[in-house]
């Protein structure tokens, strides 16, 4: 998939690292946002450590226009992310992977099994909406930390199991293309 200067990148730009962590993640969603400093910190943070990042939006851009190739482009500047942030124009790597939601974050070891697909952290974005009926009422005053997936990396690196419970990623749906909307979207 070409990053966002138009540079091909593949799985194999990562061969050399023990982890690789991919994240689902797009421009507009207030879960990205509200966690995506933080995020940018921790990829920085573990690259020394053997992590490799790399982002992906599968994004239809003509459903949300600043989730086109441009304003990702000024999102890597203005977040100062520093691992590749790759548009998957036809959307087959998220229907590949079982993406769902922005973020939504897929973490393998170094025979790039999957190790662990789970949310950065318990931590939400404010956002004024009623309760939803059986579930428990979402926290919005905990803080972004990126605990659930600090734990997840160090076990890997350590070689140690993956955490349980895996707590699925929390965020707004992928914008599917008409022609492409899997069976769970």
């Amino acid at each position: 998939m070409p990053d966002t200067n138009g540079r091909i990148t593949t799985l194999d730009d990562f061969s050399g690292s023990p982890a690789l962590l991919v994240a689902f993640i797009c421009n507009h969603c207030p879960f990205v946002l509200h966690l995506i400093e933080q995020f940018a910190s921790f990829a920085k943070d573990y690259a020394p450590r053997g992590l490799a990042t790399v982002a992906i939006s599968s994004n239809d851009p003509g459903e949300y226009a600043e989730d086109d190739v441009a304003h990702m482009a000024q999102f890597v500047t203005d977040h100062g992310l520093t691992f590749p942030y790759l548009h998957d124009e036809n959307q087959d790597v998220a229907l590949a992977y079982g993406a769902i939601c922005t973020p939504d974050f897929f973490l393998f070891g170094p025979d790039r099994t999957l190790f662990y697909a789970g949310q950065f952290d318990s931590s939400r974005p404010k956002i004024d909406r009623p309760p939803v009926p059986g579930l428990p009422p979402l926290r919005t005053d905990l803080p972004v930390t990126g605990d659930d997936m600090r734990v997840a990396v160090d076990a890997l690196l350590a070689g140690r199991p993956a955490p349980q419970p895996q707590r699925a990623s929390a965020g707004c749906s992928i914008k599917w293309r008409e022609d492409r909307e899997p069976s769970w979207a």
